[in-house]
């Protein structure tokens, strides 16, 4: 790559390797020690021109090319920008990234600070339209070969199912793993505990009941120690964990993939009827769940926690005399038993309409409310610098991207899936600059007054009770980013979003502007 200025005396090369498995890796000599041992061989043939290897390593042990989520792929970047490298080896463009966009974001910083950048088993030169090309087209290969690996260990996957054989993954109660042979082998003490588990379930047909029976015998999910020695598991049961033991297929002596089932080679624990027999019954409770969850109309799902656990309260309802009751139950309480949360649960309607009143109240805080805006006016800058800095990197790549597209080139028949790799990429940054450019936009509004802001609050708790339960879950989700309820104390604490309640501040404007027309 042609430099700007007069290439100094020291040209400083940093070396970068890449694998995408950690097979290998505690070799005294490894694949990542070959590519830089070529790297280090290319540099010194070019020692006279004043080429020196930079003594810091970047290698990437265990990580795949799709993404830039790389540890030392971040610390090179960030030695490009700070100015400490003027040249980046690699033995083969894929070893720096297997994603034609990634790449191009790459290069473009590259490019932005002036560094070249070399692949040492493909002749190139990045300098040139023509050369982007190829780089291009290489990586556009690059990433249909990662692709068609993807497809091949899939493919591979299903056939391993087919045939019954176990094909790895993490050990499961009432089985370990025959290192010689790799087949999943009954463990007799835990088999009979998942035949006890199972029986449970029959007996109670529910979750939450047999959860605390499991507690009070002191049973905990497998344990089981990694290849690294870390011991894993050892969890108490919950809902969610014993829910996906009970419907894991490898206890009636089968393997599951996607949705299909198949004969395993291993021996059945559970015997196939009655494990059929709890599928149906959780199937009917699971539809019975669903349909209680989507009519339950809670807009403070996600959002209200139990501040005495600090764990998260869901939504659910009873009905008595043909009236449903609508309430937010601890997660705590709900999984693992009702004696274990003092705040079990919360009548909905009452909550909602505190969480409503103290929104409102708010406005009646001029001082409060002045501090909100303020710290919503430096969001929405942080924002819109953000959002400016994004749009210039886009057109960056866009015309890195669109140079690649000469009409000289697009004539060249043999190139055109590269060809329509790279408008399929233009298409994409496109779309991401609109995206871009109406998000900042719809930021660059007049600020809102403090009075304008506590009319807004006083329209909006007149008016929210006539609003759809739709409408009223988007304005609280823009608005509360938490609500923190103590059932002892009786106290809900509410944190804000300034810029979500300035934007339905907004909102509320235009609403009230458009009904005085």
């Amino acid at each position: 790559m042609t430099r700007k200025n007069h290439p100094p005396a020291t040209f400083r090369c940093a070396i970068y390797t890449r694998k995408s498995s950690e097979e290998g890796l505690e070799q005294n000599f490894n694949s990542l020690d070959a590519q830089r041992e070529a790297a280090l061989a290319y540099i010194q043939s070019q020692r006279h021109e004043g080429w020196k290897c930079l003594p810091t390593r970047y290698d990437d042990g265990g990580f795949t090319g799709g993404n830039m989520d790389r540890p030392a792929l971040r610390r090179l970047l960030a030695d490009v920008e700070a100015g400490k490298v003027d040249c980046v080896l690699c033995y083969k463009v894929d070893r720096l990234s297997r994603s034609l966009l990634d790449f191009a974001r790459i290069i473009g910083i590259f490019e932005k600070h002036q560094v070249a950048f070399v692949s040492i088993t493909q002749q190139f030169n990045s300098a040139t339209s023509m050369g982007r090309l190829v780089l291009n087209v290489l990586l556009s290969f690059a990433q249909f070969e990662r692709e068609i690996i993807s497809e091949r260990t899939r493919d591979k996957i299903a056939a391993t199912r087919r045939k019954g054989k176990w094909c790895g993954g993490l050990p499961v109660l009432g089985y370990d793993v025959d290192p010689q042979v790799h087949r999943l082998v009954v463990d007799p003490k835990e088999a009979a505990r998942v035949r006890a588990i199972f029986a449970l379930y029959l007996e109670h047909q529910a979750l939450l009941a047999v959860v605390r029976e499991l507690e009070q015998r002191g049973w905990r999910t497998k344990v089981w120690v990694t290849r690294k020695g870390r011991k894993m598991g050892g969890q108490p049961f919950t809902k969610t964990n014993l829910h996906k033991l009970l419907t894991n297929a490898t206890f009636a002596g089968k393997l599951r993939y996607k949705k299909e089932l198949y004969n395993g080679e291993h021996a059945a624990i559970v015997d196939p009827v009655k494990w059929q027999k709890v599928q149906e019954l959780l199937q009917r409770h699971r539809h019975q769940g669903s349909r209680e969850r989507n009519g339950s109309g809670a807009i403070l799902k996600g959002l209200l926690y139990c501040r005495p656990c600090g764990s998260a309260m869901t939504p659910t309802h009873a009905t008595k005399g043909g009236k449903r009751y609508r309430y937010y139950v601890c997660s705590v309480a709900q999984k693992r038993g009702y004696d274990r949360c003092p705040l079990q649960s919360v009548p909905a309607g009452l909550m909602e309409a505190i969480v409503v009143e103290q929104i409102s109240k708010v406005g009646q805080d001029p001082e409060r409310l002045k501090k909100i805006l303020a710290e919503a006016s430096r969001q929405r800058h942080i924002r819109l610098a953000a959002l400016e800095s994004d749009r210039r990197r886009l057109e960056r790549e866009l015309k890195i991207m669109t140079e690649n597209l000469a009409p000289a080139n697009a004539s060249d028949e043999g190139n055109q899936s590269g060809f329509e790799a790279i408008r399929e990429n233009i298409g994409h940054l496109e779309r991401r600059l609109a995206e871009n450019q109406e998000q900042a936009l719809a930021l660059q509004q007049r600020p809102v007054e403090v009075e304008e802001a506590a009319q807004a609050l006083t329209a909006l708790k007149q008016g929210f009770c006539v609003l759809a339960m739709i409408d009223q879950a988007r304005l609280i989700r823009l608005m509360v980013q938490r609500a923190d309820y103590d059932g002892g104390q009786g106290k809900l604490a509410l944190t804000l979003d300034p810029a979500g309640l300035v934007a339905v501040l907004e909102e509320q404007g235009k609403r009230d502007q458009e009904t005085a027309k």
